[in-house]
């Protein structure tokens, strides 16, 4: 390849921190977001802002996306194919099914181009600290290539071998993650029911064999009762219904899937995943 030319699409939650990243460790990127007002926090650092998905194209042969759904990912490569991409390399670090990772790899392939698969295991705080566990898939070159920029996002990069299990390792392991939240939500009700509030409660949960750095996190929203999205709970329910599309299907699952969805009709998408707790007592400790 080339000269390396990076672009990044997406600056939401983890594509901005993620993106400042590769500008601290000293690389030279282009940033392009759907909301322009996005931009203005990575163009002070430095980054190059492109107006357009042609722009990004057109001037990039190293383009990272990172973006919330089935639905952005196809919409914003759908324009970014519509011309040449011949021998530049797309690193989708994106959720998404395995049904349109392998689409996407197989029409830029078609062209031409290069797709490797890298979602990430963690949320915001391990994305600004660049904390990350990359779940990487795709054509082994490509992935070696790409640790160079792997090494400045996250402690951890894997390679899983072909398009497609990226995806379903970020899949398991975030089904895995709606589980234990939600484990833990009912911990905390069932004590505060029986008279045990939830400091005490957390500091038990803390300090017992289940601690986890997920349940230290969690721990101030839970005695404040304040939800600021580190994890979107939408993000999570989008998770769960993709893990049931790939065969998914026990009584726990379908439990997570029914209580998401309830907190989803409730409005706490945009809230913390972890504002499931206030589903969870409406439902059963009220």
């Amino acid at each position: 390849m080339a000269k390396p030319k990076i672009s990044w699409i997406g600056l939401g939650h983890m594509g901005t921190p993620m993106a400042s990243n590769l500008l601290k460790a000293g690389f030279d990127i282009a940033v392009y977001n759907r909301s322009v007002e996005k931009l203005k926090p990575l163009t002070d650092a430095g980054a190059k802002p492109y107006v357009s998905l042609d722009d990004v194209r057109d001037n990039s042969n190293v383009i990272f996306t990172m973006l919330s759904d089935d639905s952005a990912v196809s919409s914003v490569y759908a324009d970014l194919l519509k011309d040449s991409v011949s021998e530049k390399l797309f690193i989708n670090m994106s959720t998404i099914s395995s049904e349109l990772t392998k689409r996407l790899a197989a029409e830029i392939e078609s062209k031409g181009g290069y797709y490797l698969e890298a979602p990430v295991s963690g949320s915001v705080k391990p994305a600004i600290d660049g904390t990350l566990i990359i779940l990487a898939a795709g054509r082994e070159p490509d992935y070696e290539f790409a640790t160079t920029y792997f090494e400045k996002l996250g402690k951890l990069s894997l390679y899983l071998g072909e398009v497609g299990q990226g995806a379903k390792a970020k899949l398991a392991i975030n089904y895995y993650m709606s589980v234990v939240i939600e484990g833990l939500a009912e911990t905390v009700l069932f004590a505060e029911k029986n008279g045990i509030d939830k400091e005490t409660m957390m500091f038990i949960v803390n300090e017992s064999a289940c601690g986890s750095p997920m349940s230290k996190m969690k721990t101030p929203s839970i005695i404040q009762d304040n939800y600021p999205a580190a994890f979107p709970l939408k993000h999570m329910d989008k998770d769960i219904r993709l893990a049931k599309a790939e065969g998914l299907n026990t009584e726990t699952s379908n439990a997570m899937k029914n209580i998401y969805q309830d907190a989803m009709e409730a409005n706490l998408g945009d809230n913390d995943l972890m504002a499931v707790i206030k589903t969870v007592k409406s439902k059963y400790f009220e």
